[in-house]
């Protein structure tokens, strides 16, 4: 048997975060003794090796758990369908690699993410999954909707718009993953509920203001945010959106103005922290 600072030292594991993994239910002791101390079998050890290995996937606790408590779950399918994704991860890194040597050697770098053909495909993707007063908003802001099509691909090659698009394809790890979400995003009456719900779970983080980020009760309900954000954008992993997000609320005064005056004062910088503490716990 093993204790927790033997497994701490053996894993490079902190004590606090097996303390908050036994907490959750993660990775639970084999036994607890007489006078409190935690102990770890073999069994367990190889558990914690699993464990890490899906962390390393930048897999959520919350998923990582559930893989663990179900057997009928088939890790090896959890775990090809990661390697896909780090692959995905790998082609960008090696985008920009190449886009730095063209750089090196003093020639333009091409920054468009998406050409026209690909456009014109996201907006009649987009455009199927509007209902008729949606589509009327656009009609009467441009005059048709070929115009607002137009003024969409006319603005496309703006550095800003340009910029979005890149964070869009780092938020879901390929251009084919953005464009496969254009198709396949949820109905508008779908979408409008699950933004409800992220409404909900966002007033109910800031009714929590002045409770440690790191408590489990505030930890449960990122967990819950994290998982209705996959939903609501049609990703395997909001982790880059919600940082992202979570960085806006706490540096834009702008964005940090319309989620206070909605949850009250304060809301924006602790719903920032309390996303930034949930996904830095190793």
């Amino acid at each position: 048997m093993k204790t927790v600072k033997e497994v701490s030292e053996l894993t490079g594991i902190s004590v606090r975060t097996l303390h908050y993994y036994d907490e959750i239910g993660l990775f639970k002791p084999t036994e607890v003794n007489e006078a409190g101390y935690r102990l770890y079998d073999d069994k367990a050890i190889d558990k914690l090796g699993q464990i890490l290995v899906f962390k390393e996937l930048d897999l959520p606790l919350a998923d990582i758990k559930l893989i663990m408590d179900n057997p009928d779950l088939d890790s090896s399918k959890v775990l090809a369908k990661q390697r896909k994704m780090l692959c995905l991860k790998k082609q960008r890194i090696e985008r920009i690699i190449a886009g730095i040597d063209e750089m090196l050697k003093g020639d333009n770098m091409d920054f468009t993410v998406f050409d026209e053909t690909e456009l014109q495909t996201m907006f009649k993707d987009m455009l199927e999954n509007m209902n008729d007063s949606q589509k009327q908003i656009f009609i009467e802001r441009y005059g048709s909707i070929d115009e607002w099509e137009k003024h969409v691909l006319d603005s496309a090659s703006d550095e800003k718009t340009q910029k979005n698009f890149s964070k869009m394809v780092e938020w879901y790890g390929s251009k084919d993953a953005v464009k496969d979400t254009m198709k396949s995003a949820p109905k508008s009456e779908i979408f409008s509920s699950y933004q409800k719900r992220i409404g909900d779970i966002q007033k109910r983080i800031a009714d929590m203001r002045g409770t440690d980020v790191n408590s489990f009760d505030v930890r449960k309900l990122i967990g819950e945010y994290d998982f209705v954000a996959k939903q609501l954008y049609q990703m395997d992993d909001p982790k880059a959106l919600l940082l992202d997000l979570a960085k806006g609320y706490q540096e834009n005064a702008e964005l940090a103005q319309g989620i206070d005056s909605v949850y009250g004062d304060g809301a924006a910088k602790y719903i920032g922290e309390a996303v930034e503490a949930f996904y830095a716990v190793k």
